[in-house]
């Protein structure tokens, strides 16, 4: 399906022309309903009922067209990307992986990170205790890699996250060597070529970070316990193309690579004292020092993870809740788009019914808002085609799974909405097992571990 900056605006066009029919010949202000019951009536003729079904509705389909504009561009950025060369330069790097439990998979995503296609790089794996059952798997990757790997046991942290914590010793224990530092998590399976092209952008100075994101793939069935993970997939999604405006980028903790000069200018380490967020405290502290965060869509990595119910919640909870603390901006502006969505949905339809059932014209009104919801599974095939062509090798799986951030998207802004009306309830997160107070960016209080 094609579209163009033609077909978009002759679609407003009709929009507009079907508003001024419903509202001046339509008779919908002013029809009669003599067999409707008096309470139907006088809310399904009143104007201010109908004004405002019109300019929501109006509202959410400009945003929408809007949105998938920019979900255009997003593929287009994507495929320019992926038409160009990263770029040379390799300095000595030290990746970063902070690990926590044996987690499904954690074998095989640690020993990706020793078979990088890059020239000169050593692995610090930080740990809270020497009593972690990763530290096995840790050793075993140890003993059958070719890359020099170091083991980091921090102990535990006080008044900030554990892995913020990882981190800030991980950091400290490096020696002047490295030039640059690459950040990682231990639940995404990185390609061979991903540490180089993350890395070659840092050859620009003016450059503060380059960073990737995940791309969640369904592990389960649908029936099997999978729809939890297709929920949390296509909710992921659409972060995804949030990231590529160099105004709206930030750091995602699972890639991020920082040249170390940068890193220390930025005062990156007294960033994390007090914080929970390593991502977000890192965008901060670059944001402050006017650095440019570059995101690299061919540095989006597939994850893979059987969620279930209670994580999708937990997990999307937190994410919202932490943004609320980090970024009030970015909450805001994504609580404004979600809810405004939802309610706007919901709205519509308990308006089209109280029409349907007083006997009102209402199919007109319908497709109107069929619209809303149309748009944004548009953009979700978008997505799907972009990172199909990012991720070539996972095909089998986009074959089977493709439906998800199509199909899923118009339903993934009622989850946020959520999301956002649970952040306001509470600054207390459980992350890891570990449950924490953020009381503001700089100060944590760990309540439970």
């Amino acid at each position: 399906m094609n579209f163009s900056c033609a077909s978009i605006f002759t679609a407003s066009k009709w929009t507009a022309a079907s508003l001024f029919w419903f509202l001046s010949g339509n008779g919908i202000f002013g029809n009669r309903c003599d067999g409707c019951p008096a309470t139907i009536r006088a809310s399904c003729y009143s104007p201010i009922v109908f004004a405002l079904f019109y300019v929501l509705v109006l509202l959410q389909l400009a945003g929408g067209i809007y949105s998938l504009w920019e979900g255009l561009q997003w593929y287009g950025m994507v495929r320019k990307r992926l038409g160009s060369h990263a770029g040379f330069y390799a300095p000595v790097a030290a990746v970063i992986c902070p690990c926590k439990g044996n987690e499904p998979g954690l074998e095989e995503n640690l020993t990706a990170l020793t078979k990088f296609e890059y020239p000169s790089y050593e692995i610090y794996f930080a740990l809270a205790t020497s009593l972690d059952p990763a530290l096995r798997v840790i050793e075993r990757v140890k003993a059958a890699s070719v890359r020099p790997v170091h083991i980091v046991i921090a102990g535990p942290g006080e008044n900030c996250g554990e892995k913020v914590y990882n981190l800030r010793r991980a950091v400290e224990a490096l020696p002047e060597q490295f030039e640059a530092l690459v950040f990682t998590d231990s639940d995404v399976r990185l390609p061979r070529g991903w540490l180089g092209k993350l890395v070659a952008p840092l050859q620009d100075p003016r450059i503060g970070a380059t960073t990737g994101y995940r791309w969640i793939i369904p592990s389960r069935r649908i029936g099997e316990g999978g729809f939890a993970s297709a929920m949390v997939s296509a909710w992921n999604a659409a972060i995804a193309t949030m990231l590529g405006k160099s105004r709206g980028n930030f750091c995602w903790g699972g890639g991020t690579a920082i040249r170390r000069k940068t890193f220390d200018e930025a005062h990156v380490l007294e960033a994390w004292e007090g914080a929970v967020s390593d991502d977000f405290a890192l965008t901060s502290a670059l944001e402050r020092h006017s650095k440019e965060i570059i995101f690299c869509p061919e540095c989006l990595v597939p994850t893979l993870h059987p969620w279930t119910g209670t994580e999708l919640v937990e997990f999307t909870n937190r994410q919202m809740a932490i943004t609320r603390v980090y970024s009030p901006r970015r909450w805001a502006l994504g609580a404004v788009a979600h809810v405004g969505y939802s309610v706007t949905l919901i709205y519509a339809a308990v308006t089209i019914l109280v029409a349907m059932i007083a006997g009102d014209p209402w199919v007109q009104m319908a497709f109107l808002t069929t619209l809303i919801p149309l748009l944004a599974a548009v953009k979700g095939a978008f997505r799907t085609l972009a990172v199909t062509e990012l991720l070539p090798e996972w095909k089998a799986n986009f074959s089977e799974w493709g439906w998800v951030w199509t199909f899923l998207a118009p339903v993934v802004p009622f989850l946020f909405a959520w999301n956002f009306l649970a952040s306001l309830a509470s600054k207390t997160i459980r992350w890891r097992g570990i449950q924490y107070e953020m009381i503001s960016p700089s100060m944590t209080r760990v309540l439970k571990r």
